[in-house]
């Protein structure tokens, strides 16, 4: 099975950042541990802050790979671009979010993705994305 992660703008300041919200962590070393504990499976990882490189990506992984796992972050609530490549690639896509986005500010409470997307996950921390891992079948060594 072959899964990326995909995560938007900011969230290459996870552990520096709001650690109230998004805690201590880097993703770098979370990612690390997942790819440990998954060893038998493919795990690849992307971020960027530049909604248009996030598209491309999601076009280039979108017919390829088993499944994605997409944090648009801040653009989740904006970009009616990465919502159009989600729904435009055959490659299923969970939505991430670490924090719970209903408890925070009146606009992160809308996603254009999560129409498009297989499920959405929110609020879990960075385990939400092992969720997302198990969602697609994934189980650890």
């Amino acid at each position: 099975m072959k899964i990326i992660i995909i995560n938007g703008p900011n969230l290459n300041l996870l552990g520096k950042r709001e650690n109230d919200i998004y805690g201590n962590e880097t993703f770098n070393d979370f990612f690390e541990k997942l790819q440990k504990k998954y060893a038998t499976q493919e795990i690849s990882y992307f971020q960027s802050n530049i909604e248009g490189e996030l598209i491309d990506k999601i076009q280039e992984v979108g017919y390829s790979f088993d499944g994605i796992i997409l944090n648009a972050a801040a653009y989740t609530h904006t970009s009616v671009g990465i919502a159009d490549a989600v729904k435009a690639i055959q490659t299923p896509v969970v939505e991430v979010h670490i924090s719970n986005t209903f408890s925070r500010e009146d606009f992160r409470h809308k996603s254009y993705i999560s129409p498009n997307s297989k499920g959405v996950i929110v609020g879990f921390g960075l385990q939400s994305y092992e969720l997302a891992l198990q969602s697609f079948g994934m189980k650890n060594k």
